[in-house]
């Protein structure tokens, strides 16, 4: 009977080795999916943060952390900004910009050709209009 309940303790012990070793496996995984799926990320977040600031200047059109919209009038070196906000003029923390607008793009080239001809030929009337009333 004595070796029967010493089997049995001995066999308590290596089941609580073994149990001790799983928690510590998985303790160790937790501590990986923590790392993973929310430290890093976040470590990503705030480097793009920071290229964004680094990348500002004037005329840049932003979004506050308040919903501010505002363009960029000057860029101080103590780390603050100064926004116009429809004329008046704010002094905020860079970190204070939550996003920058991007500008919208407009095809300039065919609108300042078809500019150039209207404007030239407006001038070439005007000038004829000009050498007719010389002439009288």
């Amino acid at each position: 009977m004595e070796n029967l309940n010493t089997l049995f303790l001995a066999n308590a012990n290596n089941g609580a080795a073994g149990n001790n070793w799983m928690m510590i496996i998985l303790f160790i995984i937790l501590i990986g999916f923590t790392y993973f799926g929310m430290i890093r990320p976040q470590k990503k977040q705030q480097q793009q943060r920071l290229q964004m600031m680094d990348k500002l200047k004037k005329g840049d059109e932003v979004v506050l952390v308040d919903g501010l919209h505002a363009k960029i009038d000057k860029i101080n070196s103590d780390k603050t900004v100064v926004v116009d906000a429809d004329g008046i003029y704010l002094t905020f923390e860079r970190m204070a910009i939550r996003r920058v607008i991007p500008a919208t793009t407009v095809p300039a080239p065919e609108t300042t050709e078809k500019t150039d001809e209207k404007a030239t030929e407006t001038s070439d009337t005007a000038s004829a209009d000009d050498t007719k009333k010389e002439d009288k």
